[in-house]
């Protein structure tokens, strides 16, 4: 990260990152955990609980929210949008801001070598399985099997890939 880059870069102070990590200008960590080798580009947001496993690349402007773990060697494209609550509400119905006591975070697993395509948005709760890939601008609803390549809204199974 170069020197004019860190004053365009917020990392709190309980970020984990290992060695090797490259961080882009307009980047915002906190409470996450980045693996060794990874990139991170611009414009991108990591909450607290995250976790990014070594050699990924996730692209610009890109949202990873509380509940999201990301294994080893996955790729994210520009514009992917982690969800990690079905139901999101600004109020209670008595009218209070909710906390985040009032919601209910549900996982997402990206497992290894698996892609996801640009703006593409993945609603929490699935599991994306090793090497499969994610077509640019779908929406994933349910869990992608393993080298399986999925598209549209809702994604969907279109094929398969041979594993190497």
């Amino acid at each position: 990260m170069s020197d004019s880059a860190n004053n365009f870069v917020r990392i709190a102070p309980d970020v984990k990152l290992a060695t090797g990590v490259r961080i882009y200008a307009f980047v915002n960590l906190y409470g996450c955990e980045i693996g060794e080798d990874t990139r991170i580009g611009t414009f991108v947001e990591v909450q607290k609980g995250a976790k990014i496993g070594a050699r990924c690349k996730i692209s610009s402007h890109t949202f990873i929210c509380e509940g999201v773990t990301i294994e080893d060697e996955v790729f994210v494209g520009h514009n992917v949008t982690f969800i990690n609550d079905l139901y999101p509400r600004a109020t209670n119905p008595d009218g209070q801001p909710q906390t985040e006591a009032d919601w209910d975070c549900r996982p997402t697993l990206i497992k290894k070598g698996a892609s996801i395509g640009s703006s593409v948005t993945l609603l929490c709760g699935v599991t994306v399985g090793e090497y499969a890939l994610v077509g640019a601008g779908s929406v994933v609803t349910k869990d992608v099997p393993a080298y399986a390549v999925v598209a549209g809204n809702p994604a969907r199974v279109r094929k398969y890939l041979k594993p190497a």
